[in-house]
């Protein structure tokens, strides 16, 4: 099992002294206090902690990909009125949005107000069958980033077991964690599951539109880089604990982290978070509102060897006046993740990174013009669509179909263990391997045929 490292600093021995004692002591200064605990629960186990953290049992695949950038629709998006259209459905299923648009790949049409994706489709597939089932966000969620139903056992998400395969295995020495969510957490879980808070992503908080992004524990809003050194070597000074009880283990841990942290700061690791070293042209092409750049920051992460990337886009339950808010954001959602596509492409990065665009379920395909809801949809899990390029999937192909209403699968259906085991795969991830367990028992990676969930099978046709 991990070593618990919450508490980073001594006492006397065997005695941690509690996060507020640290800061009345001023052992860490603000930077390695925020910081500290995401770094130090990063580092590397103890030897006895090792054979229980690994992952067990993965035998070596060839991988495609490096990393997965994930745009987690929060609240679930309309698949009727994005990726599968139903122009002919009548107005009651598509409200004034009734057309589809032609794409550059001949026979695929999406959404009126998606035209930068449609000049990319060439390098997405588009999964039209996706489905679960469920109509309740929690469970929704969870069922989408674990591939699994909700039970006695809370399983990791995508994220959490990409980084302990492709992160933490495979021997991640940046000072970026290996798992970053831009920028609020994702909620709804905890995306770590039994496997702990070394698997947990770092949530940056801020926006990346702002004139400084202020990432938490790496830039303090109105607080300059000579501010920094200042109060740093400040506390150096003052800090006679540290020197009190020398050689402490847990101390040295805190000032491994805090010294970590302030190299994320003040060096170039932490530069990564600073757009202003790209150029306005580009950051006008992804759009300037915080999803346009929290994919410019993701692609950013990416070319820094980060693993796994969520952009956490919420704004998409759309009970109540869905089409006022879908003629706002889609147009946003259009231009950030088109540029982010063909930006990765440009720079030989999509063929070795997964972007993954998916929410928990789509919405109701007949529309809700009923008071208090003045044309809404609602939450649906019968069928719904996610989006997928790079990384070894195949640019220019739709997997599955819908019914002519977009009510129910008409073919092909893909379940979330279906996708999630190809994205496995192409990461190099043995689906049948065993994940990091603190009591060291055998979980599979994605679930077996004896765990009753339905399966429709690998995404061959699209790998």
């Amino acid at each position: 099992m991990h070593t618990k490292r919450n508490s980073f600093i001594a006492g006397s021995p065997g005695e941690p002294v509690s996060r507020r004692q640290a800061l009345k002591l001023g052992v860490l200064g603000s930077a390695g206090f925020l910081m500290a605990n995401q770094l130090a629960a990063a580092a590397e186990p103890t030897v006895a902690a090792a054979a229980a953290a690994a992952p067990v049992g993965s035998r070596p695949a060839k991988a495609k990909a490096k990393a997965v950038i994930q745009i987690w629709m929060w609240g679930g998006p309309p698949h009727t009125d994005t990726f599968d259209p139903k122009p002919d459905a009548g107005s009651d299923f598509t409200g004034p949005l009734t057309g589809a648009i032609e794409t550059n790949v001949k026979g695929i049409r999406i959404g009126t107000l998606l035209p930068e994706l449609a000049k990319v489709a060439d390098k997405y597939s588009i999964i039209r069958s996706m489905t679960h089932g469920v109509f309740a966000h929690e469970t929704a969620s969870y069922m989408t980033q674990t591939g699994r139903m909700p039970g006695r056992i809370v399983y990791p998400a995508v994220g959490a077991v990409v980084t302990a395969f492709k992160g933490f295995e495979e021997g991640s020495k940046g000072l970026i964690p290996p798992y970053v969510v831009l920028t609020e957490p994702q909620g709804r879980f905890s995306e770590a599951g039994f496997m702990g808070i070394r698997y947990k992503p770092f949530a940056t908080g801020g926006d990346p539109n702002a004139y400084r992004f202020a990432v938490e524990g790496i830039v303090a809003p109105g607080i300059s880089d000579d501010q920094q050194l200042q109060r740093r070597d400040l506390l150096e000074r003052i800090n006679t604990l540290g020197r009190f009880i020398d050689g402490d283990p847990q101390l040295a841990a805190a000032k491994q982290a805090k010294d970590q942290a302030y190299d994320l700061i003040l060096g170039d690791a932490g530069k990564v978070f600073d757009l202003s070293e790209e150029a306005e042209e580009l950051r006008i092409r992804y759009g300037r509102n915080t999803f346009g750049q929290s994919c410019l920051v993701a692609r950013r992460l990416v070319e820094r060897g980060v693993k796994y990337v969520t952009i956490n886009y919420g704004g998409w339950d759309t009970h109540k006046d869905h089409f006022p808010t879908m003629r706002r954001k889609l147009p946003e959602m259009d231009k950030g993740m088109a540029t982010l596509i063909s930006d990765l492409s440009d720079r030989g990065l999509l063929d070795s990174t997964i972007v993954w665009w998916v929410g928990e379920f789509g919405r109701t395909p007949d529309v809700d013009w009923k008071s208090p809801w003045n044309g809404g949809r609602h939450h649906y899990g019968h069928v719904f669509s996610t989006v997928v390029a790079g990384g070894g999937f195949r640019g220019g192909q739709v997997v599955g179909e819908s019914t002519a209403k977009g009510e129910h699968v008409k073919d092909r259906p893909v379940y979330p263990c279906d996708l999630i085991a190809t994205m496995y795969e192409l990461l190099g991830i043995d689906p049948e391997a065993g994940l990091p367990h603190p009591m060291g028992e055998f979980v599979r990676a994605v679930p077996g045929p004896d765990e009753g969930l339905k399966m429709g099978g690998r995404l061959k046709e699209i790998t």
